[in-house]
């Protein structure tokens, strides 16, 4: 049960610098040089290569029930999947029904998780309120180690958040030390602009990015920010897709709030025109909200990832084969939303990140694993390569190349938004909780070898929020 990873240069987001790591029983027991290990350890080479924490991708929906059908990707294709692309842990979602139990959700997503074979966390949201939500959410805190409640401003008659929802959930996730994340997207605007469409004849996946304009999303996230500086509480908003969102996060960090971005990789790589192509099949697979952007908007979402106004990559990964997708053969608002992408996050932002100057090697590390672990508390044991850490390790190839396809991807969805793409940088290999689990193109995953990580709330953010508050506590005027 023991590993050596000799030869290579460890990269963590704060520096890089040459060592073996040595691996048993799960941790990394040592990082240096001359380390004295065991005889028969398990050796990687790992000459000229980057030896790297595993990526976390902090934004999955496994098996997710949604718009009438369930995702084809489950939890042990999915994280056996994100292995052969480096990534050894993801986030995942508890998405109860208006009115379902948050308990009961969260209990039915842990039983589906059972075969994951690599480490997962959940965030849990909250798609109603009443007394129950409220004592539940404390549960999930204190028992279960959710840190972390995601509010949905868009799907209307389904899922969607009304304000007063966000207002209770943010000042409950506020006592209890837990962030709370939305998608934001004005779900009004976009069921009318959906029916509008709709009105005109415009049935076709070309309506979507139609009804859900980067205006909304905008809106949305203001909207969510001011909530969160009133109550006086952190926000991560999850996957930015536009200026505008952008441009909103950027000038609360400004005014000095606590706001986390995560940036999509299909987002920062793929426009708009995709909807527009003659195929429905291939218009329909790209159909995600928010949609892909006008190509404007991914040069401000690179700035945005370099600047560190947005934090974390994530993939959204959600996946839907043809067959779920054309149940909106005739009415674009009934496509199920979702693409994949867990298996090729890191290597296209690799090669359109790090390859082009726009990321150095140790800010790939940060916003693709160490970011995510400290946002959402579970750095040092998860984003690090260091002593006592998880071994959970991606040693990274910087001159292998290949092209992405469909045909050869372990993604269970029988399309890739990155089809035809070339990529350099791959992982050569990824170990998870100190086993080899991807050499070399040969995937050794387990089904079950995974486990749920439990993440402390108050993460050190909420001790400042805290100075904050107590020193701004609203005070009556005496009168006689």
């Amino acid at each position: 049960m023991s590993l050596i990873i000799k030869g290579g240069t460890v990269v963590n987001a704060d520096r890089s610098f040459r060592a073996d790591v040595y691996c048993e029983d799960g941790v990394i027991k040592a990082v240096g040089t001359d380390l004295d290990t065991p005889g028969d350890a398990e050796v990687i080479d790992a000459g000229g290569q980057y030896v790297m924490p595993g990526g976390i991708d902090p934004h999955t929906h496994m098996q997710l029930p949604f718009m009438g059908t369930v995702a084809s990707e489950d939890f042990e294709t999915g994280t056996a999947a994100a292995m052969a692309g480096g990534t050894t842990m993801i986030i995942d979602f508890v998405i109860p029904d208006p009115e379902e139990n948050l308990m009961a959700a969260y209990r039915k997503w842990r039983g589906w998780a059972e075969k994951a074979c690599a480490d997962y966390a959940f965030h849990v949201a909250v798609t109603w309120w009443d007394d129950s939500v409220h004592a539940d959410m404390g549960t999930l805190v204190r028992e279960e180690g959710v840190n972390s409640f995601k509010h949905f401003m868009a799907y209307k008659g389904a899922i969607m958040a009304e304000d007063e929802v966000l207002y209770n959930s943010f000042t409950r996730a506020l006592e209890l030390g837990a962030i709370p994340t939305v998608h934001a997207e004005n779900g009004e605007l976009v069921w009318q602009l959906q029916r509008k469409l709709l009105e005109m004849g415009i049935t076709g996946p070309e309506a979507h990015p139609l009804s859900r304009p980067p205006e909304a999303e905008g809106e949305a996230a203001n909207r969510a920010i001011r909530l969160a500086q009133v109550i006086g509480c952190p926000l991560y908003i999850v996957h930015v897709s536009c200026r505008q969102a952008l441009e909103e996060i950027a000038r609360a960090q400004a005014e000095g709030s606590r706001v986390f971005g995560e940036v999509l990789a299909g987002h920062l790589l793929i426009d708009e025109s995709v909807y527009r192509h003659p195929d429905f099949d291939v218009a329909a697979a790209h159909v995600m909200s928010p949609p892909f952007r006008a190509k404007e908007h991914q040069a401000a979402l690179w700035k945005g990832l370099q600047s560190g106004t947005l934090q974390t990559t994530g993939t959204d990964h959600c996946c839907f084969c043809a067959p779920q997708k054309a149940m909106g053969k005739d009415d674009f608002s009934l496509i199920p939303n979702g693409t994949g992408g867990v298996e090729d996050r890191m290597s296209v932002l690799w090669t359109h990140g790090v390859t082009t100057g726009r990321l150095t090697v140790e800010e790939f590390v940060a916003v693709t694993s160490t970011n995510a672990a400290k946002i959402f508390n579970i750095y040092p044991r998860k984003g690090w390569v260091g002593e006592g850490a998880d071994a959970d390790i991606t040693v990274w190839d910087p001159a292998a190349t290949k092209t992405i396809s469909v045909k050869t991807h372990h993604q269970k969805v029988d399309y890739n938004i990155f089809e035809g793409m070339e990529i350099t940088g791959l992982a050569s290999h990824t170990v998870a909780n100190g086993k080899l689990t991807w050499a070399n193109g040969d995937l050794r995953a387990v089904r079950g070898a995974g486990s749920y990580v439990k993440r402390p709330a108050f993460q050190p953010v909420f001790h400042a929020l805290e100075k904050i508050a107590r020193a701004n506590v609203p005070t009556a005027v005496a009168r006689s």
